[in-house]
């Protein structure tokens, strides 16, 4: 190899090397702001998880405060006053109303529960809970009886995790409109029901055999 082509071989070489300074001066910042981003996003995740371990401790330690108190009033006022988010909220909702319910408050457990019940974002296990209790309700907690018959159409609905408790209430509802027919019949088509549980299996069948009906044969329907 000549000088010159040496030289121009040096020369050349320098070029590259200030073109590669240029670039990692012009661009570097992209790299160091994907490594903070990364690293961030990170530290983030875990501050939100710690953030979100120690609110669930804060409201179960809350929780676990109030349903130990031992006057009722006192317990109900806890458990209102308890930190809620979100799908907690519906928890508490759920529990005052067992407690005012304890308390033989229907009508103030019916209020904690409607807002639950219509609350189509709630999860449906909860939100169908809360409609299943204030049909058990009925008139004792202000539930008039087309509210209660449109809930428990909501409830009947096929795959609805409440579907078959809703339908005994059905049977129990046409029995307190004096429709014993009615109510032998809805007792009936649901102890032919898949999933019906032995204590719900016995109920019906009390219920059937004491309007007078016949119990209906295995296997058939």
């Amino acid at each position: 190899m000549s000088e010159t082509d040496s030289f121009i071989e040096e020369v050349t070489e320098e070029v590259r090397r200030e073109r590669l300074f240029r670039y990692l001066r012009r661009y570097a910042w992209i790299g160091v702001v994907a490594v903070v981003a990364i690293v961030g996003g990170a530290a983030a995740n875990e501050w939100r998880k710690a953030r979100a371990e120690a609110e669930a401790q804060a409201l179960g330690d809350a929780l676990l405060a109030a349903l130990e108190t031992q006057d009722a009033g006192s317990r109900q006022e806890a458990l209102a006053a308890a930190p809620v988010d979100g799908g907690a909220g519906d928890l508490v909702a759920l529990l005052v109303a067992a407690e005012r319910l304890s308390a033989e408050q229907p009508s103030a457990a019916a209020d904690a529960l409607r807002p639950l019940a219509q609350d189509m974002d709630a999860p449906t296990l909860y939100s169908d809970l809360a409609a299943l209790k204030l049909v058990m309700l009925g008139e004792s907690g202000g539930v008039d009886a087309t509210t209660r018959a449109q809930l428990i159409e909501r409830l009947s609905a096929p795959g609805a995790p409440y579907r078959l408790l809703a339908l005994e209430q059905q049977a129990y509802g046409h029995l307190a409109e004096g429709r014993r027919d009615a109510a032998v019949q809805a007792a009936r088509d649901l102890l032919l029901e898949q999933g019906v549980t032995p204590g719900m299996r016995q109920r019906l069948a009390q219920l059937v055999v004491a309007l007078g009906g016949e119990l209906p044969q295995a296997g058939s329907g």
